[in-house]
Protein backbone atom coordinates (compact mmCIF):
# COMPACT_ATOMS: atom_id res chain seq x y z
CA UNK A 1 0.00 0.00 0.00
CA UNK A 2 1.37 3.55 -0.82
CA UNK A 3 2.57 5.10 2.27
CA UNK A 4 0.30 8.93 2.34
CA UNK A 5 2.37 11.92 3.90
CA UNK A 6 1.81 12.98 7.21
CA UNK A 7 -1.27 15.57 7.78
CA UNK A 8 -0.39 18.72 8.08
CA UNK A 9 -0.46 19.55 11.57
CA UNK A 10 -0.59 15.56 12.51
CA UNK A 11 3.01 16.40 14.54
CA UNK A 12 1.89 19.58 16.15
CA UNK A 13 1.66 18.50 19.65
CA UNK A 14 4.58 16.48 19.79
CA UNK A 15 6.63 19.20 17.69
CA UNK A 16 5.54 21.73 20.63
CA UNK A 17 6.48 20.05 23.41
CA UNK A 18 9.90 19.28 21.93
CA UNK A 19 10.41 23.45 21.53
CA UNK A 20 8.68 23.70 24.99
CA UNK A 21 11.71 20.54 26.55
CA UNK A 22 14.23 23.08 24.54
CA UNK A 23 12.94 26.06 25.85
CA UNK A 24 13.56 24.71 29.39
CA UNK A 25 16.95 24.30 28.70
CA UNK A 26 18.18 27.71 29.16
CA UNK A 27 21.56 29.23 29.55
CA UNK A 28 24.85 27.09 30.48
CA UNK A 29 24.44 24.59 33.23
CA UNK A 30 27.01 24.36 35.94
CA UNK A 31 28.70 21.34 36.03
CA UNK A 32 28.55 20.33 40.40
CA UNK A 33 31.43 19.42 41.50
CA UNK A 34 30.25 15.99 42.41
CA UNK A 35 27.60 14.39 40.81
CA UNK A 36 24.50 13.38 43.08
CA UNK A 37 24.23 9.39 42.65
CA UNK A 38 22.05 7.50 40.44
CA UNK A 39 19.36 6.01 42.50
CA UNK A 40 18.69 2.42 42.21
CA UNK A 41 16.35 1.33 39.66
CA UNK A 42 14.95 4.92 39.20
CA UNK A 43 10.88 4.75 38.34
CA UNK A 44 10.25 4.64 34.95
CA UNK A 45 9.60 8.18 33.58
CA UNK A 46 5.78 9.01 33.55
CA UNK A 47 5.16 9.85 29.75
CA UNK A 48 4.60 13.92 29.53
CA UNK A 49 0.73 15.20 29.04
CA UNK A 50 0.61 15.92 25.76
CA UNK A 51 1.29 11.90 25.38
CA UNK A 52 -1.64 10.84 27.60
CA UNK A 53 -4.26 13.61 27.25
CA UNK A 54 -6.28 10.80 25.12
CA UNK A 55 -6.86 9.51 28.62
CA UNK A 56 -8.51 12.29 30.25
CA UNK A 57 -12.06 13.67 30.68
CA UNK A 58 -13.97 10.27 30.43
CA UNK A 59 -17.71 11.19 29.34
CA UNK A 60 -20.46 10.48 31.41
CA UNK A 61 -22.50 7.25 30.33
CA UNK A 62 -25.43 5.22 32.16
CA UNK A 63 -26.15 1.94 30.82
CA UNK A 64 -29.44 0.43 31.16
CA UNK A 65 -31.86 -2.34 31.00
CA UNK A 66 -28.24 -4.76 31.45
CA UNK A 67 -27.34 -8.20 32.73
CA UNK A 68 -24.36 -7.44 34.96
CA UNK A 69 -21.88 -10.60 35.21
CA UNK A 70 -19.53 -8.79 38.15
CA UNK A 71 -16.86 -11.17 38.37
CA UNK A 72 -17.11 -10.57 42.49
CA UNK A 73 -17.73 -14.04 43.72
CA UNK A 74 -19.71 -12.86 46.23
CA UNK A 75 -22.15 -10.96 43.95
CA UNK A 76 -21.26 -12.60 40.56
CA UNK A 77 -24.18 -11.24 38.87
CA UNK A 78 -27.18 -8.61 38.59
CA UNK A 79 -30.14 -9.98 36.12
CA UNK A 80 -31.62 -6.53 35.36
CA UNK A 81 -29.39 -3.41 36.39
CA UNK A 82 -27.75 -0.64 35.82
CA UNK A 83 -23.91 0.86 35.70
CA UNK A 84 -22.68 4.58 35.32
CA UNK A 85 -19.61 5.60 34.84
CA UNK A 86 -18.18 9.23 35.32
CA UNK A 87 -14.60 10.41 35.08
CA UNK A 88 -13.10 7.43 34.05
CA UNK A 89 -14.70 5.18 37.02
CA UNK A 90 -17.63 3.27 37.71
CA UNK A 91 -19.92 5.87 39.78
CA UNK A 92 -22.55 3.55 40.90
CA UNK A 93 -24.66 0.15 39.78
CA UNK A 94 -27.59 -1.58 40.89
CA UNK A 95 -30.48 -3.84 40.75
CA UNK A 96 -33.43 -2.75 38.84
CA UNK A 97 -34.48 0.37 36.29
CA UNK A 98 -32.02 2.59 37.66
CA UNK A 99 -32.09 6.57 37.81
CA UNK A 100 -32.74 9.33 35.14
CA UNK A 101 -29.89 10.31 32.99
CA UNK A 102 -28.41 13.37 34.49
CA UNK A 103 -27.47 16.44 32.08
CA UNK A 104 -25.38 15.73 29.32
CA UNK A 105 -24.74 12.07 30.77
CA UNK A 106 -25.17 10.14 27.40
CA UNK A 107 -27.83 6.98 27.56
CA UNK A 108 -27.43 3.62 26.59
CA UNK A 109 -30.57 1.48 26.54
CA UNK A 110 -29.05 -2.25 26.64
CA UNK A 111 -32.34 -4.10 26.15
CA UNK A 112 -31.06 -7.33 27.59
CA UNK A 113 -27.63 -6.96 26.57
CA UNK A 114 -24.63 -7.97 29.28
CA UNK A 115 -21.77 -5.87 30.64
CA UNK A 116 -18.84 -8.03 32.32
CA UNK A 117 -15.29 -6.11 33.19
CA UNK A 118 -13.10 -6.06 30.20
CA UNK A 119 -10.91 -8.78 29.67
CA UNK A 120 -7.25 -9.03 30.62
CA UNK A 121 -4.66 -10.90 28.97
CA UNK A 122 -1.55 -11.97 31.26
CA UNK A 123 0.72 -13.11 28.25
CA UNK A 124 0.88 -10.78 25.03
CA UNK A 125 3.14 -10.61 22.81
CA UNK A 126 1.99 -7.49 21.03
CA UNK A 127 3.46 -4.77 20.00
CA UNK A 128 6.77 -6.76 20.50
CA UNK A 129 6.14 -8.81 17.57
CA UNK A 130 3.98 -6.96 15.62
CA UNK A 131 2.25 -7.10 12.82
CA UNK A 132 2.78 -7.16 9.66
CA UNK A 133 5.34 -9.83 10.71
CA UNK A 134 8.65 -9.28 9.45
CA UNK A 135 12.01 -9.19 11.22
CA UNK A 136 12.00 -5.70 11.05
CA UNK A 137 9.33 -5.60 13.81
CA UNK A 138 10.74 -8.56 16.24
CA UNK A 139 11.86 -7.32 18.56
CA UNK A 140 10.74 -9.47 21.87
CA UNK A 141 13.88 -11.71 22.31
CA UNK A 142 17.57 -10.59 23.26
CA UNK A 143 19.23 -13.74 22.55
CA UNK A 144 22.27 -12.88 22.64
CA UNK A 145 22.87 -14.30 26.51
CA UNK A 146 20.78 -16.52 28.38
CA UNK A 147 19.92 -13.93 31.01
CA UNK A 148 18.91 -10.39 29.77
CA UNK A 149 16.31 -9.36 32.96
CA UNK A 150 17.55 -5.52 32.24
CA UNK A 151 15.97 -5.64 28.82
CA UNK A 152 12.38 -3.85 28.53
CA UNK A 153 9.39 -5.10 26.63
CA UNK A 154 8.14 -0.95 26.97
CA UNK A 155 11.17 0.00 25.14
CA UNK A 156 10.19 -2.33 22.26
CA UNK A 157 6.87 -2.10 21.88
CA UNK A 158 4.99 -0.35 19.03
CA UNK A 159 1.73 1.50 19.89
CA UNK A 160 0.39 0.93 16.09
CA UNK A 161 0.54 -2.55 15.96
CA UNK A 162 -2.62 -3.21 14.18
CA UNK A 163 -3.61 -6.41 16.65
CA UNK A 164 -4.21 -3.48 19.74
CA UNK A 165 -7.22 -2.25 18.17
CA UNK A 166 -8.93 -6.14 16.84
CA UNK A 167 -8.00 -6.96 20.48
CA UNK A 168 -9.82 -4.34 21.88
CA UNK A 169 -12.62 -5.00 19.40
CA UNK A 170 -12.68 -8.56 21.24
CA UNK A 171 -13.23 -7.08 24.47
CA UNK A 172 -9.50 -6.73 26.15
CA UNK A 173 -8.47 -3.66 27.76
CA UNK A 174 -5.57 -4.59 29.66
CA UNK A 175 -2.45 -6.55 28.56
CA UNK A 176 1.07 -7.34 29.88
CA UNK A 177 3.44 -7.45 27.02
CA UNK A 178 6.33 -9.59 27.65
CA UNK A 179 9.45 -10.83 26.27
CA UNK A 180 9.50 -13.90 24.58
CA UNK A 181 11.10 -16.77 26.40
CA UNK A 182 14.03 -18.18 24.55
CA UNK A 183 16.04 -16.80 27.43
CA UNK A 184 16.39 -18.18 31.15
CA UNK A 185 15.25 -14.26 32.27
CA UNK A 186 13.90 -12.31 28.67
CA UNK A 187 13.48 -8.60 30.64
CA UNK A 188 10.55 -6.83 32.19
CA UNK A 189 7.47 -7.20 30.97
CA UNK A 190 4.85 -3.95 31.10
CA UNK A 191 1.15 -3.62 32.42
CA UNK A 192 -0.92 -1.66 29.60
CA UNK A 193 -4.08 0.04 29.23
CA UNK A 194 -5.29 -0.41 25.07
CA UNK A 195 -5.86 3.44 24.26
CA UNK A 196 -4.54 4.71 21.12
CA UNK A 197 -1.14 5.73 21.74
CA UNK A 198 1.85 7.31 20.35
CA UNK A 199 4.13 5.59 22.72
CA UNK A 200 4.14 2.55 25.57
CA UNK A 201 4.68 5.17 28.83
CA UNK A 202 1.03 6.89 27.11
CA UNK A 203 -0.43 3.25 27.88
CA UNK A 204 0.70 2.24 31.49
CA UNK A 205 -1.65 0.95 33.46
CA UNK A 206 -1.14 3.67 36.21
CA UNK A 207 1.15 1.95 39.13
CA UNK A 208 1.29 -1.02 38.23
CA UNK A 209 4.24 -3.49 38.65
CA UNK A 210 6.46 -4.48 35.88
CA UNK A 211 6.90 -8.41 35.53
CA UNK A 212 10.23 -10.27 35.15
CA UNK A 213 10.08 -12.78 32.29
CA UNK A 214 11.87 -16.01 33.71
CA UNK A 215 11.83 -19.44 31.32
CA UNK A 216 12.75 -22.86 31.58
CA UNK A 217 12.83 -26.38 29.98
CA UNK A 218 13.44 -26.63 26.28
CA UNK A 219 13.19 -23.42 24.71
CA UNK A 220 16.32 -21.88 26.01
CA UNK A 221 18.38 -25.10 26.24
CA UNK A 222 17.63 -25.21 22.79
CA UNK A 223 18.35 -22.17 21.99
CA UNK A 224 22.06 -21.82 23.53
CA UNK A 225 22.44 -25.55 23.01
CA UNK A 226 21.67 -25.08 19.39
CA UNK A 227 25.05 -22.28 19.65
CA UNK A 228 26.89 -24.35 22.23
CA UNK A 229 26.88 -22.32 25.01
CA UNK A 230 25.40 -22.48 28.49
CA UNK A 231 22.80 -23.64 29.28
CA UNK A 232 22.07 -26.79 27.06
CA UNK A 233 20.58 -28.61 29.62
CA UNK A 234 18.28 -27.94 32.68
CA UNK A 235 20.25 -28.32 35.21
CA UNK A 236 22.57 -25.56 33.19
CA UNK A 237 19.24 -23.19 33.12
CA UNK A 238 19.01 -24.03 36.99
CA UNK A 239 22.52 -22.82 37.87
CA UNK A 240 22.70 -20.05 36.25
CA UNK A 241 19.69 -18.79 37.98
CA UNK A 242 20.68 -19.61 41.00
CA UNK A 243 24.34 -17.86 40.19
CA UNK A 244 22.42 -14.76 38.62
CA UNK A 245 20.27 -14.18 42.08
CA UNK A 246 23.22 -15.26 44.62
CA UNK A 247 25.08 -12.12 42.52
CA UNK A 248 21.50 -9.52 42.94
CA UNK A 249 21.75 -10.71 46.71
CA UNK A 250 25.70 -9.18 47.01
CA UNK A 251 24.12 -6.33 44.87
CA UNK A 252 21.13 -5.52 47.03
CA UNK A 253 23.26 -5.60 50.08
CA UNK A 254 26.04 -3.16 48.61
CA UNK A 255 23.57 -1.13 47.65
CA UNK A 256 21.76 -1.03 51.56
CA UNK A 257 25.55 -0.66 52.81
CA UNK A 258 26.21 2.80 50.93
CA UNK A 259 22.83 3.89 51.61
CA UNK A 260 23.26 3.42 54.95
CA UNK A 261 26.46 5.06 54.94
CA UNK A 262 26.78 7.20 51.75
CA UNK A 263 29.64 9.18 53.88
CA UNK A 264 33.02 8.02 55.48
CA UNK A 265 35.22 9.97 57.57
CA UNK A 266 39.18 11.05 56.83
CA UNK A 267 40.82 12.72 59.15
CA UNK A 268 37.46 14.11 61.05
CA UNK A 269 36.03 15.57 57.69
CA UNK A 270 33.39 12.90 55.83
CA UNK A 271 33.51 12.63 51.97
CA UNK A 272 30.92 11.15 50.32
CA UNK A 273 31.52 7.37 49.05
CA UNK A 274 31.44 5.73 45.47
CA UNK A 275 28.38 4.59 45.18
CA UNK A 276 28.42 0.43 43.76
CA UNK A 277 28.70 0.47 40.16
CA UNK A 278 24.85 0.45 38.32
CA UNK A 279 24.42 -3.29 36.89
CA UNK A 280 20.41 -3.33 34.61
CA UNK A 281 20.46 -6.93 34.96
CA UNK A 282 21.77 -6.81 38.97
CA UNK A 283 19.41 -4.10 39.69
CA UNK A 284 16.20 -6.12 37.94
CA UNK A 285 16.52 -9.04 39.95
CA UNK A 286 17.44 -7.02 43.14
CA UNK A 287 13.91 -5.08 42.35
CA UNK A 288 12.60 -8.81 42.50
CA UNK A 289 14.08 -9.64 45.80
CA UNK A 290 12.56 -6.69 47.42
CA UNK A 291 9.36 -6.92 46.01
CA UNK A 292 8.77 -4.39 43.16
CA UNK A 293 8.99 -6.88 40.58
CA UNK A 294 6.76 -9.55 40.15
CA UNK A 295 8.23 -12.43 38.40
CA UNK A 296 6.13 -14.67 35.55
CA UNK A 297 7.44 -18.05 34.05
CA UNK A 298 7.28 -19.51 31.16
CA UNK A 299 6.95 -23.04 32.76
CA UNK A 300 5.37 -26.58 31.35
CA UNK A 301 6.70 -29.24 33.42
CA UNK A 302 5.18 -30.43 36.91
CA UNK A 303 8.57 -31.25 38.03
CA UNK A 304 10.37 -27.97 36.25
CA UNK A 305 7.16 -25.94 38.50
CA UNK A 306 8.09 -27.17 41.88
CA UNK A 307 11.81 -26.75 41.42
CA UNK A 308 11.03 -23.19 40.36
CA UNK A 309 8.61 -22.67 43.86
CA UNK A 310 12.24 -24.28 45.60
CA UNK A 311 14.04 -21.56 43.95
CA UNK A 312 11.74 -18.76 44.42
CA UNK A 313 11.96 -19.89 48.66
CA UNK A 314 15.35 -20.53 48.34
CA UNK A 315 15.56 -16.54 47.67
CA UNK A 316 12.40 -15.34 49.21
CA UNK A 317 10.48 -13.84 46.16
CA UNK A 318 6.96 -15.03 45.11
CA UNK A 319 6.26 -16.50 41.84
CA UNK A 320 3.14 -14.31 40.59
CA UNK A 321 1.90 -16.42 38.12
CA UNK A 322 3.42 -19.85 36.05
CA UNK A 323 2.73 -19.12 32.13
CA UNK A 324 1.46 -22.25 29.78
CA UNK A 325 1.63 -24.59 32.85
CA UNK A 326 0.06 -27.36 31.04
CA UNK A 327 1.10 -30.31 33.76
CA UNK A 328 -0.33 -27.61 36.19
CA UNK A 329 -3.32 -29.90 37.33
CA UNK A 330 -0.85 -32.45 38.30
CA UNK A 331 0.37 -30.28 41.66
CA UNK A 332 -3.14 -28.19 41.63
CA UNK A 333 -2.45 -28.39 45.11
CA UNK A 334 0.62 -26.90 45.70
CA UNK A 335 0.22 -23.99 43.52
CA UNK A 336 -3.43 -23.07 45.09
CA UNK A 337 -2.02 -23.41 48.43
CA UNK A 338 0.63 -21.12 47.47
CA UNK A 339 -1.44 -18.51 45.72
CA UNK A 340 0.27 -19.00 42.23
CA UNK A 341 -1.41 -18.59 38.72
CA UNK A 342 -2.19 -20.42 35.98
CA UNK A 343 -1.66 -19.15 32.98
CA UNK A 344 -2.54 -21.31 30.29
CA UNK A 345 -4.89 -22.23 26.94
CA UNK A 346 -7.93 -24.14 27.14
CA UNK A 347 -7.19 -27.06 24.87
CA UNK A 348 -3.52 -26.35 23.07
CA UNK A 349 -0.92 -29.47 23.45
CA UNK A 350 1.57 -31.85 22.01
CA UNK A 351 3.23 -29.09 20.05
CA UNK A 352 6.48 -30.25 21.83
CA UNK A 353 7.55 -32.33 24.24
CA UNK A 354 6.81 -30.63 27.41
CA UNK A 355 3.14 -29.96 25.73
CA UNK A 356 2.54 -33.42 25.45
CA UNK A 357 0.90 -34.77 28.90
CA UNK A 358 -1.54 -31.32 28.49
CA UNK A 359 -5.17 -31.99 29.46
CA UNK A 360 -8.33 -30.18 28.13
CA UNK A 361 -9.46 -30.14 32.14
CA UNK A 362 -6.42 -28.14 33.16
CA UNK A 363 -7.85 -25.00 34.14
CA UNK A 364 -11.16 -26.40 35.41
CA UNK A 365 -8.69 -28.35 37.91
CA UNK A 366 -6.68 -25.88 38.90
CA UNK A 367 -9.85 -23.86 39.79
CA UNK A 368 -11.49 -26.73 41.76
CA UNK A 369 -8.83 -27.05 43.95
CA UNK A 370 -9.24 -23.63 44.94
CA UNK A 371 -6.06 -21.97 42.68
CA UNK A 372 -5.78 -19.11 40.65
CA UNK A 373 -7.02 -20.31 36.86
CA UNK A 374 -5.74 -17.61 33.96
CA UNK A 375 -6.91 -18.16 30.20
CA UNK A 376 -3.60 -15.93 28.50
CA UNK A 377 -3.37 -15.90 24.44
CA UNK A 378 0.27 -15.58 24.00
CA UNK A 379 -1.40 -15.05 20.22
CA UNK A 380 -2.07 -12.13 17.94
CA UNK A 381 -5.54 -14.15 17.37
CA UNK A 382 -6.13 -15.69 20.23
CA UNK A 383 -6.34 -12.65 22.19
CA UNK A 384 -9.46 -11.87 19.82
CA UNK A 385 -11.50 -14.78 21.48
CA UNK A 386 -10.08 -14.76 24.86
CA UNK A 387 -14.13 -15.16 25.77
CA UNK A 388 -14.52 -18.27 23.68
CA UNK A 389 -11.22 -19.83 25.30
CA UNK A 390 -12.57 -19.75 28.22
CA UNK A 391 -15.89 -20.93 27.43
CA UNK A 392 -13.98 -24.17 26.43
CA UNK A 393 -12.28 -24.76 29.41
CA UNK A 394 -15.24 -24.52 31.23
CA UNK A 395 -17.03 -27.23 29.07
CA UNK A 396 -13.94 -29.60 28.83
CA UNK A 397 -14.57 -29.47 32.76
CA UNK A 398 -18.00 -29.32 32.87
CA UNK A 399 -18.32 -32.30 30.58
CA UNK A 400 -15.78 -34.49 32.70
CA UNK A 401 -17.80 -33.84 36.12
CA UNK A 402 -15.38 -32.32 37.98
CA UNK A 403 -15.74 -31.68 41.44
CA UNK A 404 -13.99 -29.94 44.19
CA UNK A 405 -10.71 -30.85 45.47
CA UNK A 406 -10.44 -32.51 48.94
CA UNK A 407 -9.32 -29.44 51.07
CA UNK A 408 -10.43 -26.66 48.48
CA UNK A 409 -12.21 -23.64 49.93
CA UNK A 410 -15.71 -23.97 50.42
CA UNK A 411 -17.90 -22.73 48.20
CA UNK A 412 -16.25 -24.20 44.94
CA UNK A 413 -18.15 -24.20 41.68
CA UNK A 414 -17.88 -24.53 38.54
CA UNK A 415 -19.85 -22.17 36.51
CA UNK A 416 -20.11 -19.34 33.86
CA UNK A 417 -19.10 -16.86 36.89
CA UNK A 418 -16.04 -18.83 37.27
CA UNK A 419 -15.05 -19.08 33.79
CA UNK A 420 -15.44 -14.86 33.49
CA UNK A 421 -13.21 -14.77 36.42
CA UNK A 422 -10.56 -16.89 34.57
CA UNK A 423 -10.16 -13.53 32.23
CA UNK A 424 -11.14 -10.68 34.55
CA UNK A 425 -10.50 -10.26 37.83
CA UNK A 426 -8.12 -13.79 38.11
CA UNK A 427 -5.72 -11.98 35.73
CA UNK A 428 -5.69 -8.58 37.62
CA UNK A 429 -4.68 -10.88 40.85
CA UNK A 430 -1.39 -12.06 38.61
CA UNK A 431 -0.64 -8.49 37.96
CA UNK A 432 -1.08 -7.09 41.25
CA UNK A 433 -4.50 -4.69 39.41
CA UNK A 434 -7.10 -6.29 40.76
CA UNK A 435 -7.78 -3.69 43.13
CA UNK A 436 -8.37 -1.31 40.61
CA UNK A 437 -9.66 -3.22 37.95
CA UNK A 438 -11.32 -6.92 37.04
CA UNK A 439 -14.12 -6.85 38.44
CA UNK A 440 -17.40 -4.48 38.20
CA UNK A 441 -17.82 -2.29 41.78
CA UNK A 442 -18.23 1.08 42.62
CA UNK A 443 -15.15 3.36 42.41
CA UNK A 444 -13.00 0.80 40.31
CA UNK A 445 -11.57 1.93 36.38
CA UNK A 446 -14.35 1.99 34.11
CA UNK A 447 -13.20 -1.11 31.96
CA UNK A 448 -16.09 -2.73 30.93
CA UNK A 449 -17.73 -4.71 27.68
CA UNK A 450 -21.17 -4.48 26.92
CA UNK A 451 -21.90 -7.87 24.53
CA UNK A 452 -25.04 -8.63 23.06
CA UNK A 453 -25.22 -12.27 24.50
CA UNK A 454 -23.77 -14.20 26.97
CA UNK A 455 -19.98 -13.70 26.30
CA UNK A 456 -19.04 -17.55 26.74
CA UNK A 457 -21.41 -17.67 23.59
CA UNK A 458 -19.33 -18.45 20.37
CA UNK A 459 -21.55 -16.17 18.60
CA UNK A 460 -20.96 -13.07 20.90
CA UNK A 461 -19.97 -9.68 19.90
CA UNK A 462 -18.18 -7.54 21.85
CA UNK A 463 -20.39 -3.95 20.91
CA UNK A 464 -19.37 -1.63 23.12
CA UNK A 465 -15.52 -1.44 24.89
CA UNK A 466 -14.76 1.17 27.56
CA UNK A 467 -11.36 1.91 28.96
CA UNK A 468 -11.06 4.36 31.88
CA UNK A 469 -14.72 5.27 30.66
CA UNK A 470 -13.29 5.98 27.18
CA UNK A 471 -15.39 4.35 23.87
CA UNK A 472 -12.69 2.49 22.43
CA UNK A 473 -14.49 0.34 20.24
CA UNK A 474 -18.31 1.02 18.89
CA UNK A 475 -19.91 -1.83 16.71
CA UNK A 476 -22.16 0.83 15.76
CA UNK A 477 -19.64 3.11 14.78
CA UNK A 478 -16.40 1.72 13.71
CA UNK A 479 -13.23 3.98 14.30
CA UNK A 480 -10.68 5.10 11.98
CA UNK A 481 -7.65 2.22 11.93
CA UNK A 482 -5.47 3.75 14.74
CA UNK A 483 -2.50 2.02 12.59
CA UNK A 484 -0.51 3.71 9.71
CA UNK A 485 -0.63 0.03 7.92
CA UNK A 486 -4.16 -0.20 7.67
CA UNK A 487 -5.24 3.63 6.92
CA UNK A 488 -7.16 3.76 3.71
CA UNK A 489 -8.71 0.55 4.29
CA UNK A 490 -12.13 0.06 4.17
CA UNK A 491 -13.61 1.23 7.51
CA UNK A 492 -14.21 -1.32 10.33
CA UNK A 493 -12.12 -3.96 11.28
CA UNK A 494 -12.41 -7.97 9.59
CA UNK A 495 -13.44 -10.32 12.35
CA UNK A 496 -10.80 -11.94 11.65
CA UNK A 497 -6.85 -11.32 10.56
CA UNK A 498 -5.91 -12.06 6.85
CA UNK A 499 -4.66 -14.92 5.85
CA UNK A 500 -1.01 -14.90 7.02
CA UNK A 501 2.05 -15.04 4.80
CA UNK A 502 4.93 -17.72 5.37
CA UNK A 503 5.45 -18.27 9.50
CA UNK A 504 8.71 -15.42 10.35
CA UNK A 505 11.69 -17.80 10.56
CA UNK A 506 14.44 -15.31 11.87
CA UNK A 507 17.71 -16.60 12.78
CA UNK A 508 18.67 -19.95 13.83
CA UNK A 509 17.65 -20.89 17.31
CA UNK A 510 14.84 -18.07 17.31
CA UNK A 511 11.65 -20.19 17.10
CA UNK A 512 10.06 -22.63 19.61
CA UNK A 513 8.96 -26.19 18.31
CA UNK A 514 6.04 -24.27 17.68
CA UNK A 515 6.47 -20.33 16.84
CA UNK A 516 3.55 -18.23 17.66
CA UNK A 517 2.00 -16.03 14.98
CA UNK A 518 4.91 -13.12 15.75
CA UNK A 519 7.58 -15.41 15.69
CA UNK A 520 8.27 -15.51 19.69
CA UNK A 521 9.33 -18.78 21.76
CA UNK A 522 6.39 -20.93 23.47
Amino acid sequence: MRRRSPRPGSFAPLAALCLALAACGGGPQKTPDKPEPVPLDPPVAEAPPALTGLRDAAPAILIRGVTLLTADPEAPRIERGWIRVKDGLIAGMGEGDGPAPADGERLIEGRRRVVTPGLIDTHSHLGVYAAPHTWAHADGNEMTGPITAGVRAEDAFWPQDPGIQRAVAGGVTTIMALPGSGNLMGGRGVVLKLHPAREARAMRFPGAQDGLKMACGENPKRVYGQKGAMPMSRMGSAYLMRDKFMAARRYQRDWAEWRASPEESDGGEKTPKVPPKRDLVLETLAAVLDGDIRVHIHCYRADEMLLQLGLAEEFGYPVASFHHATEAYKIRDVLAARGVGVSTWADWWGFKVEAWDAIEQNLALTHMAGGLAIVHSDSARGIQRLNQEAAKGLAAGLHAGLKPDPGAPEGITLDADAALRWITINPARALGIDDRTGSLAPGKMADLVLWDRDPLSVYARAELVLIDGHVRHDAAQPQPPWSDFEVGLDAGLPPVDPKPGPPYSGPRGSRGSRSTPQGGER
